[in-house]
């Protein structure tokens, strides 16, 4: 959160007045008066109903009131009309009109800024109740997109800052909420007048607390080709360190704006160099196989069906001249029943730097896309230890909304150039690490530091080593508390943390407070599929780790009580006993230029960098706190396998030889810290004889008859990247494949699945269209599989839920089976695949009832989505209380008792 929350460059592109609603705005140029040749306009009036409650990520569960009476959509504009909301004065939203801010248009695009505002509600009186939490809310607005001419025009349009619209009578959900622009949607629109309407829905972590409470959206349309374009210009790929590649793997994002697929053929060089020894850019295009086993010779073709987005992943290599660009040719063909190919050619400037600055490496993250990170090898004047040989990774977390190839993030830390270490700049994928350096985001950090032995043979690096298993991590903001999330669920990999201005959890950063009203069994769920972001809850698992915290006392954007509570909760663990190492720097507000250097931090960097201790820490006594063990590394050798509820924290507690759990059913040893007898819970297990059969770990597994020690574990059960909730789908091996029957309407939502997962996490993802839902052969990623009606075999029929023409059938944890007729809309829940995968299913009996399912893909951090969830009608309006079930799996894929299960 370098610049969070709309307080700088957040929103550059938005400059624009604080009108309230019920004052007429200064008239409008209008499109026309713009242009002479403008083929596209946006409407000089919108049309605008509101305001209603709305709570932090709460949007994703529907919870609009206007679903009561049918949604926005079947409401006809009427400013005598008045509608029961609990935020305006006398309890009454009403329409209202409202003219853009600017517009623009031209012969090829058309530009409308709004800025919505309103006077009737006493925004300061409710924060003042309920702080942050009341200036969040949602509204309504309606205009027209008028396409002049004769004929049907191909656009992409942009929705800056929106997450749910309506174009005619097509639904999108996704949007562009942090204005990405990665994937837009590609619509095909006659000529005459087209309804717009626009769920404006504003929260703090995107609009900011301290401004003044307006929602301020884009909405940009723009004529395409009808064929393969880049999304994005230019190739991601890797500088060019002292005349050698940093990396050979490189990737464009490419978009089909026809209305056929398309599919890509091949990726080579567009020119060779005059003596012909450039070396070909033979494609690694990735349908769902290892990347590392393509052939040199058969590369696998992927498929662009209409309107997708993609990530191109392909292998370069630099020509023998001085060159400054690299050109490429990427060969296609439209899968029209034709067999000409086009061509598209693409090109990205070279970036020339020294090796000792900090510089960019690309790599493969386990999705099988290409991610970068910046890198800061160790300095020749590096000082270091003697016999000293490899170096620790110290880890800097950007903040949301920057990128890690920003100076004022890859040269924060120029004024300590000579440390030893390796330092790593990681981008989490996106501006806005994905989901805030969770599930997919963490994932690239780590295949960030697994490849800087890759550069290291890449560049020939003579100098000190590296020690991929020692972290220094620190970072800004987000990144202070992503620096949080590493130092609680890897702290046998952490030799120190440093977290600046970070914030403890999302639900303490803006109170989930105006929900709408649920059933306290429900929010409970929905907590607790959020049990491993809560920081506030896992300190005690930084017991034993030296940290440095840091916050401005004049913090407007995170306020420093993040970091007074997380000190009080450390200082309980005696991480840093009675004299905290914690700097709270007066006057200062959330970002200054020294920021990660003060002298506070300087002389921590140094310490630590030079530390001598062993890495896992052998600690007597220590609590380990568990939200999901698929997040969870180990501590001090003891690593939590599997909880009995995942609704419920695990904890384990060493105390010498004695070990007591609660909501423990698997635990593993590393037998090199871990190789005598303890007593698990009363119970002796003796882990030295066991040991003696010369494996790394041991599994100590819980039954009703007791403890027992395994060295290996052969039950089928949830396992690894399988176990936490529905953001567990993330862990994809891959990428993602979404499979559906090919009617129209599942169609359109698989696109649109694949739309959000690219534009949140720059994900990829293979549609697969087959009435017998066929997956791809060679298939490694996770699959999101679309359903209406009638249950394919690919749903098992031994499962806790089946679905199919008479509703939902789930079977609840005593073994008793609920059924769901008519009364149940849609359902969205995980499912096993071999190899520790998973598939989300998402039924619905008719396209809206799979369109409200859909919205549960894992997309936004924060919303909290458990295992399963059955919908009802009323979910629309009710939210999580017009859920009809939801909860967790435990380890035999069994409804947990903690789980809601509604009697109908």
């Amino acid at each position: 959160m370098l610049y969070e929350k709309g307080i700088a460059f957040r929103f550059t592109l938005v400059l624009l007045s604080l009108v309230p609603l019920c004052v007429q705005h200064a008239p409008a140029m209008s499109s026309a008066s713009q242009s002479h040749h403008s083929v596209f306009s946006f409407s000089d009036t919108w049309h605008v109903l509101g305001p209603f409650q709305t709570g932090t990520r709460e949007a994703t569960w529907g919870a609009d009131p206007l679903e009561y009476l049918g949604g926005f959509r079947h409401l006809e504009y009427d400013p005598t009309a008045t509608f029961w909301s609990s935020l305006p004065t006398n309890a009454t939203a009403s329409w209202n009109t409202t003219r853009p801010v600017r517009t623009t248009s031209d012969a090829t695009s058309a530009n409308a800024s709004l800025s919505i505002a309103y006077s009737n509600v006493d925004w300061n009186f409710l924060k003042v109740i309920y702080g942050w939490a009341a200036v969040q809310y949602q509204a309504w607005v309606r205009g027209e997109l008028v396409v002049g001419g004769n004929e049907t025009q191909h656009v992409i349009l942009h929705t800056d800052s929106i997450l749910e619209f309506w174009v005619d009578d097509e639904h999108y959900f996704g949007g562009d909420y942090y204005s990405f622009r990665n994937a837009p949607p590609v619509i095909h629109l006659k000529p005459g007048s087209h309804k717009l309407d626009i769920r404006l829905v504003r929260e703090v972590r995107a609009f900011g607390g301290i401004l003044e409470p307006t929602i301020d959206v884009v909405v940009d349309v723009r004529r395409v080709s009808r064929s393969l374009e880049l999304v994005k210009p230019g190739i991601l790929m890797s500088d060019v360190v002292d005349g050698k590649l940093a990396s050979p793997i490189a990737s464009v994002y490419l978009i089909n704006s026809g209305e056929e697929d398309i599919e890509i053929v091949d990726i080579q060089p567009s020119k060779l160099t005059s003596d012909n020894s450039f070396v070909g850019a033979q494609a690694l295009l990735t349908e769902g196989i290892n990347i590392g086993e393509q052939s040199q010779h058969t590369p696998p073709r992927v498929t662009l069906v209409a309107g997708q987005t993609r990530p191109i992943a392909f292998n370069i290599s630099l020509p023998t001249h001085h060159d400054s660009v690299m050109e490429y040719e990427v060969t296609y063909r439209t899968l029209d029943g034709t067999d000409t190919t086009s061509t598209l050619r693409v090109s990205q400037a070279l970036h020339y730097v020294s090796i000792s600055e900090p510089h960019k490496i690309t790599f493969l993250h386990p999705g099988g896309i290409v991610s970068y990170a910046m890198l800061r090898p160790p300095a020749k004047n590096a000082t270091c230890l003697p016999g000293q040989t490899r170096l620790p990774v110290l880890l800097q977390f950007h903040g949301a909304a920057v990128e890690a190839d920003l100076p004022q993030v890859n040269r924060a830390l120029d004024p300590v150039s000579d440390l030893c270490a390796w330092v790593l700049f990681p981008t989490g994928v996106t501006s806005w690490s994905g989901d805030d350096w969770h599930n997919w985001g963490f994932a690239d950090v780590e295949a960030a530091i697994a490849a800087i032995p890759d550069w290291i043979g890449n560049v020939g690096w003579s100098g000190l080593g590296v020690d991929t298993d020692r972290w220094i991590v620190s970072g800004h903001s987000n990144g202070g508390q992503g620096t949080y999330y590493a130092l609680t669920h890897r702290p046998d990999k952490v030799l120190a943390a440093a977290p600046v201005s970070g914030y403890a959890s999302i639900q303490k950063y803006v109170p989930y407070e105006l929900w709408q009203p649920a059933d306290p069994r429900r929010t409970g769920v929905i907590s607790a599929s959020l049990n491993s972001y809560r920081h506030e809850m896992l300190m005690p698992n930084a017991q034993g780790i030296p940290v440095q915290q840091q916050h401005g006392s004049m913090d407007g954007n995170v306020p420093a009580y993040h970091s007074r509570l997380l000190a009080e909760q450390l200082s309980r663990t005696g991480v840093i006993g009675r004299n905290p190492s914690y700097n709270e720097v007066e006057g200062r507000e959330h970002w200054w230029p020294s920021v990660m250097t003060t002298p506070e931090l300087v002389d921590f960097y140094y310490n630590q960098t030079k530390s001598k201790e062993k890495l896992p820490r052998k600690m007597v006594q220590f609590l380990l706190v568990v939200g999901d063990p698929g997040d969870m590394g180990g501590k001090n050798g003891i690593r939590v396998k599997r909880l009995e509820d995942p609704g419920r924290y695990g904890k384990v507690f060493v105390s010498g030889h004695s070990i007591k759990t609660s909501n423990i059913q698997d635990l593993e040893f590393d037998v090199a810290l871990w190789n005598e007898s303890v007593v698990l819970d009363g119970e002796e297990l003796d882990l030295a004889g066991t040991a003696a059969a010369a494996v790394p770990s041991l599994t100590a597994c819980k039954s009703v008859d007791g403890w027992d020690i395994r060295t290996t574990d052969t039950r089928v059960q949830r396992n690894g990247r399988q176990l936490g909730s529905m953001t567990a789908i993330l862990r994809s091996h891959g990428p993602f494949v979404i499979r559906h029957s090919g009617s129209a309407h599942t169609s359109h939502i698989a696109l649109q699945i694949s739309r959000n997962l690219h534009q949140y996490f720059h994900a990829d993802a293979v549609i697969v269209s087959s009435p017998s839902y066929t997956l791809p052969a060679d298939t490694t990623g996770n699959v999101i599989t679309l359903v209406t009606g009638s249950s394919p075999e690919c749903i098992q029929s031994t499962f806790s839920i089946r679905v199919g023409e008479s509703g939902v059938t789930l079977r609840g944890h005593r073994g008793q089976k609920q059924q769901y007729g008519d009364e149940a809309t849609g359902t969205a829940f995980l499912q096993p695949l071999d190899g520790e995968r998973l598939e989300l299913v998402l039924w619905g009996t008719n396209e809206e009832g799979l369109r409200q399912a859909a919205r549960l893909v894992p997309m936004l951090p924060g919303v909290g989505q458990p295992d399963f969830v059955i919908l009802g009608e009323s979910a629309k309006w009710k939210g999580i209380e017009g859920a009809l079930a939801m909860g967790f799996f435990d380890a035999n894929w069994r409804v947990t008792p903690s789980s809601v299960v509604e009697s109908w």
